[in-house]
């Protein structure tokens, strides 16, 4: 299967992926989170081609995860803000980011600490059930296909 096509399969997972699925694209997102939001400031901290970043962005925002918001009229400059849709990657992007803290940190630990603003601690992502409130790992789902899938 080519990477085009991915997002015509009939699975979450790869829809999902030709919409974010590239390295530089992960990494887009990270700054935009980080509050990032001029093309020059993405190119500076990412330190990729004008083209390739061009082309991530103009993916992005016909994904709607991005959009486009003028910030001066002339001569019309613009920035890319998250929409609702790129908000909701949030809790994906931050489980990897922490992932990579525990298995790639090196020495050193992690680059950058996450604090929760409401108390001011330091936190880990934890998936739980969105029903009883329990912690869920791999070993305590099971996959059950419906008629769609």
């Amino acid at each position: 299967m080519k990477w085009t096509e991915l997002g015509s399969e009939n699975c979450s997972l790869a829809r999902a992926l030709s919409a974010v699925g590239d390295r530089w694209t992960l990494l887009i997102l990270r700054d935009a989170f980080l509050k990032v939001r001029r093309f020059e400031d993405f190119e500076r901290s990412l330190k990729i081609s004008r083209r390739s970043l061009t082309e991530r962005l103009e993916g992005l925002v016909a994904a709607g995860i991005l959009e486009r918001r003028a910030y001066q009229e002339r001569p019309l400059r613009q920035e890319y803000r998250l929409t609702e849709k790129g908000l909701g990657l949030f809790p994906a992007l931050l489980a990897l980011i922490h992932w990579g803290d525990e298995w790639y940190a090196g020495a050193e630990g992690p680059p950058v600490r996450h604090l929760h603003k409401a108390c001011g601690h330091p936190f880990r992502s934890v998936l739980t059930c969105s029903e009883c409130g329990e912690p869920v790992g791999a070993r305590d789902v099971t996959a059950q296909r419906r008629p769609a899938g």
